[in-house]
């Protein structure tokens, strides 16, 4: 009752907020438990009609869209109290990962024990992730969420940023912060130019059954058309369940996707070299175009951006959301830094250090993705060698191989004090 009540009464928002958060997603949610139970005061704005219902998320079939949340974001959600129901509901730990190219003998593995940590990551989905952070925003009474609204104007104040919703109601802020997803309005109305690059590749996603079981182990093969991903989940004790990412081009999508069921699992079962054994595919394949952005800047007075707001990864080491989730968690420490010094949340200043904190490592990781697609996407006799020498040398070397695990498993340059 009360989330309806917060969802039909955007005339009874508040107008004055510390903080107005554009998107009710995943990364925004963790920067507003981050704050509100800080004692600061936060609107939320989302089109969506309202929160997601988690009764029976741990029987339903899982949602196609899933993260691998490393260890870093673990920790995170833990401190957020979050954890214990995403551990409840559904969260599958992987031990391993198995990479190799489908079209040579290059192969390399990553186990936990490698990297010194229990676990390289958990797949979870991203439903289960947002209803478990919308639990602990219901325990904050001085976050407010307003669903089905729309931000549709956004003023320059000397003070305040002025925010302005389909309905006509106005929120006021020091800091308005972009959460709001790859193809940001908030970003646009600021003005914000992002440089985007068209992979040429559209991702398919489905849950499928596999003959075996995964073993804890994610396993990613490179073929001529993209790279197939196979992400461990565990339904009610069973592990003999995946969730599939399978990039590749738009024609080759759009001709998987309209494969029957049993076509499409054979299909799925071939390109991963029957390593699973027979494939059941349990729900529609869905797909979409894939693109990476970066936005040219983070920050301008009183407005930030997080997430896919301020970039947008391929998909290909499910690296996406923990890099939001940093970005959430750096800019929580530094406006609350700021706070303990007097200094206004949306103080160019603060904005700055954040971006500072949060630019390189997303460009970093944007770079390698980018720089993976292309390198496994070529088909040049030469460089088919040298990818599958260096696969086998990176399995070899056990430096090179604990810098990769360190790069997945989040555990990289200067931490917040939340993710530690």
């Amino acid at each position: 009752m009360k989330e309806q009540a917060e969802g039909s009464a955007a005339k009874a928002a508040p107008t004055g907020v510390d903080v107005v958060i554009a998107g009710i997603g995943m990364v925004g949610a963790v920067l507003a438990v981050l704050l509100g139970r800080e004692g600061w005061t936060v609107a939320m704005v989302d089109p969506r009609p309202g929160p997601l219902d988690p009764d029976g998320l741990p029987s339903r079939l899982p949602a196609p869209r899933v993260s691998a949340l490393t260890p870093v974001s673990r920790r995170l959600l833990e401190g957020l109290g979050a954890w214990p129901r995403i551990d409840t509901w559904r969260a599958t730990p992987y031990t391993a990962m198995q990479v190799w190219d489908a079209d040579g003998s290059g192969e390399v593995g990553f186990r936990a024990d490698q990297a010194g940590v229990p676990v390289l990551g958990h797949i979870v989905e991203n439903d289960v992730i947002l209803a478990a952070l919308e639990a602990e925003l219901s325990r904050l009474p001085q976050v407010q969420r307003l669903h089905g609204r729309k931000v549709v104007a956004l003023d320059d104040g000397a003070v305040r940023r002025r925010v302005t919703l389909d309905d006509g109601s106005v929120l006021a802020a020091p800091l308005v912060v972009g959460a709001d997803g790859a193809r940001s309005p908030l970003r646009e109305l600021a003005g914000i130019a992002v440089g985007e690059q068209d992979t040429g590749q559209c991702a398919l996603v489905t849950t499928v059954k596999t003959e075996r079981r995964h073993g804890g182990v994610a396993r990613q093969a490179f073929l001529a058309t993209g790279p197939l991903a196979f992400l461990p989940l565990t339904v009610a004790g069973d592990s003999h369940y995946c969730s599939i990412v399978w990039s590749t081009t738009p024609q080759e999508a759009e001709r998987l996707a309209a494969l029957s069921p049993a076509a499409l699992g054979q299909a799925m079962a071939e390109a991963l070299d029957h390593r699973l054994g027979a494939v059941e595919v349990l729900d529609k394949a869905r797909s979409f175009p894939l693109s990476q952005r970066h936005a040219e800047r983070y920050h301008l007075p009183g407005l930030a951006l997080i997430g896919d707001a301020a970039h947008s990864i391929h998909p290909l080491a499910g690296q996406g959301v923990n890099l939001g989730f940093l970005d959430a968690a750096v800019l929580a420490e530094e406006l609350l830094n700021g706070r303990r010094r007097g200094v206004a949340p949306g103080h160019l200043s603060l904005l700055a250090r954040y971006e500072r904190r949060r630019r390189g490592d997303n460009a970093m990781m944007l770079a390698l993705m980018d720089g993976f697609r292309r390198l496994f996407g070529s088909r040049h006799p030469g460089l088919t060698l040298a990818r599958n020498l260096g696969l086998s040398g990176v399995d070899r070397l056990s430096p090179i191989k604990r810098l990769i695990m360190q790069q997945a498993t989040g555990s990289r340059g200067r931490l917040p004090l939340s993710c530690r």
